[in-house]
């Protein structure tokens, strides 16, 4: 065998691929590439491992798959932008697909919500929308105001604004000081609320934890309150009822911004295109991301109330009124895949779908109550959780074992803590719901 044809065999060859160099996110590494769980396929519900087990997702990827996975119109939009126009910067030029993409969001949000800045991820919402909100009251002559307020479990992703505002310690504990001025009201997931299927009855009281520091600190210091409707990562904790009402009055009286994040709630998932619609609570900005693109390609975009663009618009037209973007904002590809998932969603009537299944959903989530350590069960829409008893000493340990008994046995849902979370795509059926919560339940009982 000559030199020549040797070369050419090494190249030809499968490369073998190492698990040494990457560092994996949100996952113990060590454990993970002892015993790889690799997934090398998905179309619809399903997903396929690399060993060939065809696997029930019934997470939507992370809450972002609402539509399901493998949608060819999505891939084909993706394709064909890439071949007309892979990138243009962002700052000072702009390609029509941006500008149409947000007119197209505009028509879904509520109130006024109708002034869209698109970044690439829930955290980067976030972080802009903390940036918005500081600018603005500097804009109106109260740059005094410059504090937020938060809760307690909340996730806001992992940018140091996201984690400053954030009640989820692990996320926090390891980093240092975080963002100066934030304070943190109580949680609303209540005993009393244990078991109640939606919203529960108890705990609208809490919200009068904001009135408490407009009183410590001062209407005057407080920028702007930031609430996820119902707390995804921290395990599906919803609102009571008259709870995010409550929220909205006293923002109103103290001239404080309320600002909902929906990165988990948007698009569909509890039954209205966003969840201030469920709950009839308009925000003065929002956080999406995850469902916008349906997890095809990263994005994520801030709602901003028409005053609040209003009150920058001042001063020289050739000014720049906000000094913030990234690279990638609107980028064309991604505002490809958002157009492409929006079509979708409209066809076939996902962001309502869930509404018409969140009874057939409920019942099946909450048949789980009984089972062994089952602590709590909760569900909105197509979102649950169910919460389990912690072993002594060893928190997390039971929810991971459930997890990776589900994943076993062919169900993909999400771990936090001793929480189960499930979030299915939007075109779930009747006897998928099923095998989910069946498996769920087998799983649990199994695991000591």
């Amino acid at each position: 065998m000559g030199h020549a044809e040797t070369t050419l065999r090494e190249q030809v060859a499968p490369r073998q691929i190492s698990m040494d160099e990457l560092w994996m996110p949100f996952t113990p590494n060590r454990d993970f590439k002892h015993d790889p769980k690799m997934v090398v396929r998905a179309e619809g519900m399903y997903l396929w491992s690399d060993r060939g087990a065809k696997i029930l997702d019934g997470s939507s990827g992370l809450f972002c798959v609402n539509a399901g996975h493998g949608r060819k119109e999505i891939a084909d939009a993706v394709g064909a932008q890439l071949r007309e126009l892979d990138f243009i910067a962002p700052f000072t030029r702009g390609h029509p697909k941006q500008f149409e993409l947000a007119t197209r969001v505009a028509e879904l949000t509520p109130g006024d919500l109708n002034r869209i800045f698109f970044v690439n991820s829930g955290s980067e919402a976030v972080d802009t929308a903390m940036k918005v909100a500081l600018a603005y009251h500097q804009a109106r002559g109260q740059g005094g105001r410059n504090m937020f307020i938060s809760r307690e479990r909340a996730y806001h992703g992992v940018n140091f604004g996201g984690i400053s505002l954030a009640g989820m310690v692990n996320n926090r504990r390891k980093f240092g000081p975080t963002l100066p001025g934030i304070a943190h009201m109580r949680h609303t997931h209540i005993k009393e609320n244990f078991f109640v299927p939606g919203e529960g009855a108890h705990g609208v009281e809490l919200a009068e934890d904001l009135l408490r520091f407009v009183n410590l600190y001062g209407a005057e210091n407080i920028a702007a309150c930031f609430v996820e409707p119902i707390a995804g990562s921290a395990g599906v904790v919803l609102p009571p009822i008259g709870y995010l009402k409550r929220l909205r009055e006293i923002c109103d009286k103290h001239d404080i911004l309320l600002i909902f994040d929906e990165v988990i709630t948007g698009f569909g998932r509890v039954g209205k295109p966003f969840a201030s619609q469920a709950f009839d609570v308009t925000p003065d900005l929002m956080t999406t991301a995850k469902g916008l693109t349906n997890g095809a390609v990263p994005m994520g975009a801030v709602f901003a109330h028409r005053k609040i663009y209003d009150a920058f618009m001042q001063g020289p037209e050739n000014a720049i009124e906000l000094f913030h973007g990234y690279t990638y904002s609107a980028h064309p590809v991604a505002c490809a895949a958002a157009l492409a998932t929006l079509e979708v969603y409209t066809k076939e009537g996902l962001l309502t779908r869930a509404a018409s299944l969140a009874s057939e959903w409920e019942t099946a989530v909450h048949s789980l109550r009984g089972l062994p350590h089952v602590l709590d069960v909760r569900n909105y829409g197509l979102i649950g959780a169910v919460e389990l008893e912690a072993r002594a000493g060893k928190p997390g340990t039971r929810g991971f074992d459930v997890f990776l008994k589900c994943f076993e046995r062919g169900v993909m849902v999400r771990q936090t803590g001793d929480t189960i979370a499930m979030s299915p795509p939007l075109i779930i059926e009747s006897k998928q719901i099923a095998r989910i919560v069946e498996t769920l339940g087998a799983a649990i009982r199994e695991t000591a």
